[in-house]
């Protein structure tokens, strides 16, 4: 009996070593960066999956918009106004730079990708918003007259090569080109946010950019709708996400608080943890956390081809960017200007 004991004993102690080992490496994993990058990548990813189950139910990609950034801009304005105390001029001293990343990083980018939500599967529209940095190389090539490395080359034709493949333009079931466009037009407000952050500016906290440019795409959202501008429809009827029927304002806040707020304070976090450039790489799993919540909510999958060239658009992009890291491209413009920016905000998809 005693060796039995002792055995028995010594077992529990090892199973809560083991245990213990598990709860420090979890903490560790969270605590550096990674985790929290992750967890940032896949509520992003649940954007389009909330917005899509509203507009089956006769919301306007204009109003799920509007709501969204209202909501958001609401609650971070909470934690953004303790971090101006005393530094209310930083407003007045970035207020193009917040106007800018309002117009054209949230309300545009939001509203174009909404509406391709709306034709298209989640999966394929944000693969399309994702050719932004193939969209920069291209642009800057045209401009500078000056070949990139081989590196961004090859990246940047591997993802057209993706394009084509989720596409798919002979594959029986024929893609909706419009929604394609509005697809492409999200990536070039991407692409064009981009542009307007190259220059470093470390005097606006992150958290003020978010919600001051949330406000700015709200106020701008709701103005274009009372001029008739832009279509608004909300309704109440209930949605569908996965086997459950729920009331409309559960992917509504779904939207709001998971997929916008907690995503932004996430991303804000990992990328002071890990620096922006390796959180832009980490970010880039958001396609996958999207295809698999769209799978699991919508019922919506890729097809085979269209799956193959999603990880061909990825597998290019981070060719771009891994060139980027090193130094390359076109060292005339500054095109990893934007990835090194401290205070950079990533438009929500």
């Amino acid at each position: 009996m005693p060796a039995v004991s002792k055995r028995a004993e010594a077992s529990v102690q090892g199973a809560a070593s083991r245990q213990g080992f598990a709860r420090r490496s979890a903490a560790g994993f969270m605590a550096s960066g990674l985790g929290v990058a992750l967890f940032s990548s896949a509520v992003f990813g649940l954007s389009g999956s909330f917005a899509k189950s509203l507009l089956e139910t006769g919301w306007t990609p204009g109003a799920a918009v509007t709501a969204r950034l209202t909501g958001a801009a609401i609650i971070l304005a909470i934690p953004a106004i303790p971090a101006l105390r005393g530094r209310w001029s930083q407003l007045k001293n970035n207020w193009l730079t917040i106007l800018l990343f309002g117009l054209i990083g949230v309300a545009a980018c939001q509203l174009f990708y909404f509406n391709a939500v709306e034709r298209l599967s989640v999966g394929v529209a944000l693969l399309l918003e994702y050719l932004a940095p193939v969209i920069i190389v291209l642009w800057l090539w045209a401009a500078s007259r000056r070949r990139p490395r081989t590196l961004t080359i090859a990246g940047t034709l591997l993802s057209l090569g993706g394009l084509v493949l989720v596409l798919d333009l002979t594959g029986a079931v024929k893609i909706d080109f419009v929604g394609v466009l509005w697809g492409i037009a999200a990536a070039v407000c991407l692409a064009i946010y981009f542009f307007i952050t190259a220059k470093e500016n470390d005097t606006l906290p992150p958290i003020v950019l978010a919600s001051g440019g949330l406000m700015v795409g709200a106020a701008v959202m709701w103005l274009a709708a009372a001029t008739g501008l832009l279509p608004m429809a909300f309704s109440t009827t209930d949605t569908k996400l996965g086997p459950w029927i729920t009331p409309w304002w559960v992917s509504l806040g779904g939207l709001i608080v998971l997929a916008t707020v907690l995503a932004y304070v996430s991303g804000i976090v990992a990328a002071r943890a890990l620096g922006s450039k390796v959180a832009s790489f980490v970010s880039l799993t958001e396609v996958l956390f999207a295809v698999i919540w769209a799978w699991l909510l919508l019922g919506e999958l890729p097809g085979p081809v269209q799956l193959l060239g999603g990880v061909l658009i990825v597998g290019g992009v981070v060719l771009v960017r891994v060139d980027e890291l090193r130094g390359a491209g076109i060292p005339a413009v500054p095109v990893r200007a934007p990835l090194d920016h401290a205070n950079d905000v990533e438009p929500v998809p």
